[in-house]
């Protein structure tokens, strides 16, 4: 498994530090977009908001209890708002992301759709800074999610395109690195712009919105060296024929369940990175159930994010001597202690021990899931078959937290759903030895 270790290239570089660019609005998106959001409602009048015929549409059971003065009732209609355009936009994506892969693997269409997708991200985001409209500000939010996802699947198919295969787990484990030290500089800004808003002469809600449009120019500006340096290496020859692409993307789907490891390795994929994009999402959630504060809890995500840099970047350095798979399974070890550790959660301490926990594998579970499927991957179809691999990511989004929401409701607390989530980590670990049995 052991490589030459080489100086990075143009393109890789290039490449790497599209994550830097992206990785900054993941983190605005984890932490002062919903809360700016609350904001934006809270600065409606009640009626205006329970009358909305999205709010009807939506979360018509609490409005009769909101209207009576239930404040309960009131944030429940806030969190269905919110959450309802991330699945809306999680499902568009999903659709849409295998069929413009398709498109997108033909000669030169690959960045075409690329800076179409980073366009409508960008400026969703940038148009954040400026609405005041609560409504607006949820469908620019939509616009900027669809964006920046569409952008990702394009993205990591341009991993085919920049590197080898014998280069390729360190060059994704790089990427995963700097895009999380790199996404702490724009988002540190924005809060010391907010937590000092008064000193700058303006209000917090200025200062916050001004820190979308920090995070905007950063996207922006750290993809320039893609857009510039990268190449679409791999591409089919033949005519683009949308008419056709439908049927592409059915003989793609039995060429898939055809390919076993490749089958056995996207169900193991899914059930596991299920739990990993939950427990991220959900983060806040714990934190806030042991008494957490709103400080502490950005502390404790720039501190996942500060230990999940070095250790990526040593995930990507291991692959280079031992199996993919065998760190992979390491790595869901590691998640399944953290569910288990989750369970008996119980002082603000232990969310810390947490953070770092998860911040240990966070990095490298993701690169070593990129890398080692677009090696297996057809190159020449990298996008098309990206766009399948990020419908179960997707689906991920909102399938785990479903998981924790019935596991709470059915038994009266949200840490029977995080060890629920033990269960997908140990299906995943389970379905990646009978990957590894087939590779060897």
């Amino acid at each position: 498994m052991t490589t030459k270790q080489a100086k990075l290239t143009k393109q890789e570089t290039s490449w790497i530090l599209y994550d830097v660019a992206n990785s900054a609005f993941t983190m605005v998106l984890t932490a002062s977009i919903p809360v700016f959001f609350r904001a934006l409602v809270d600065g409606d009048a009640l009626e205006n908001v329970v009358n909305n015929p999205l709010v009807k549409l939506i979360s018509s059971g609490n409005i009769s209890a909101a209207l009576a003065g239930s404040e309960q009732a009131y944030e429940a209609i806030k969190s269905s708002l919110f959450a309802a355009m991330t699945v809306v936009s999680t499902v568009v994506v999903a659709v849409l992301a295998p069929i413009l892969g398709a498109i997108a693997d033909h000669r030169n269409m690959k960045k075409r759709l690329f800076t179409l997708a980073l366009l409508l991200g960008v400026c969703g985001l940038l148009s954040l800074g400026i609405t005041t409209n609560w409504m607006a500000y949820l469908l620019l939010l939509f616009l900027a999610r669809i964006g920046y996802s569409s952008c990702n699947v394009f993205y990591d198919s341009m991993l085919t395109d920049v590197t080898t295969d014998e280069r390729m787990d360190n060059v994704s484990a790089l990427g995963f690195a700097w895009g999380y030290i790199g996404s702490c500089v724009p988002f540190i800004i924005g809060i010391v712009l907010i937590l000092k808003a008064e000193s700058f002469g303006i209000g917090t809600g200025l200062a916050t919105q001004l820190s979308f449009i920090i995070t905007a120019i950063w996207w922006i500006a750290f993809t320039i060296p893609l857009l510039k340096n990268v190449k679409q290496v791999h591409y089919r020859d033949d005519k683009l024929e949308v008419g056709k692409i439908f049927g592409r993307l059915l003989e793609t789907l039995k060429k898939i369940s055809k390919n076993k490891k490749l089958f056995l390795y996207i169900i193991a994929y899914f059930c596991y990175i299920d739990g990993v994009y939950t427990i991220i999402s959900m983060a806040t959630t714990y934190g806030s159930e042991v008494g957490l504060g709103q400080t502490d809890m950005i502390l404790a995500l720039l501190l996942t994010q500060f230990v999940a840099f070095p250790f990526a970047i040593l995930t990507g350095k291991l692959a280079q001597k031992y199996n993919p798979l065998l760190l992979i399974r390491g790595f869901i070890c590691i998640y399944i202690f953290a569910c288990v550790f989750g369970f008996f959660l119980q002082y603000a301490w232990q969310f810390w021990v947490l953070a770092v926990t998860i911040g240990l594998a966070q990095g490298g579970i993701q690169a070593l899931s990129r890398s080692y499927y677009g090696k297996l991957i057809p190159k020449k179809e990298s996008n098309e078959y990206f766009g399948f691999f990020d419908i179960f990511g997707k689906f991920a989004d909102f399938f785990g937290p479903m998981i924790m929401g019935l596991s709470a409701s059915l038994l009266g607390a949200s840490k029977y759903g995080i060890l629920a989530l033990s269960a997908l980590f140990i299906i995943g670990f389970v379905l990646l030895m009978f990957v590894q049995k087939i590779a060897d």
